[in-house]
């Protein structure tokens, strides 16, 4: 099973925003840090989130657990709803993108378990991007 940490990130609310997203696949590690532009820190999040999707749909994982410090999110993604409506198209986008695992998780952690993710954001939001893999 593929594990994703994910982590969206601003400063200020809104502000410069990043995506951090932190792969453990089979003793490989795979580490993406993402500018997204100026945005609240929740928009962030979801953008985080589908972001991390995407890379995990065009690498061929089939089998996924994702971890997120968002309570917004992962709360938005077990009931698949979402009070504000500003999240609803994210959100719709995301649901879309999760049906194609043939199994997709979800988890909240607390932040102090998803710090390599968080830590990635906040390199994002300072435009270091990095890519790539460690062995």
């Amino acid at each position: 099973m593929i594990e994703v940490y994910i982590d969206g990130a601003s400063a200020g609310n809104p502000g410069p925003s990043g995506a951090g997203i932190f792969i453990k696949n089979n003793g490989e590690v795979e580490r993406y840090s993402f500018p997204l532009g100026e945005m609240e820190n929740h928009e962030a999040e979801y953008r985080a989130f589908l972001k991390a999707l995407e890379i995990c749909i065009e690498k061929g994982y089939k089998i996924v657990s994702f971890r997120t410090d968002s309570q917004l999110v992962n709360r938005a993604v077990e009931k698949e709803f979402v009070k504000n409506k500003k999240f609803a198209p994210l959100l719709e986008e995301a649901l879309k993108l999760t049906s194609q695992f043939d199994l997709f998780f979800m988890k909240w952690v607390p932040s102090s378990d998803n710090k390599a993710a968080d830590e990635l954001a906040r390199a994002a939001i300072r435009n270091i991007k990095t890519k790539g893999q460690d062995k």
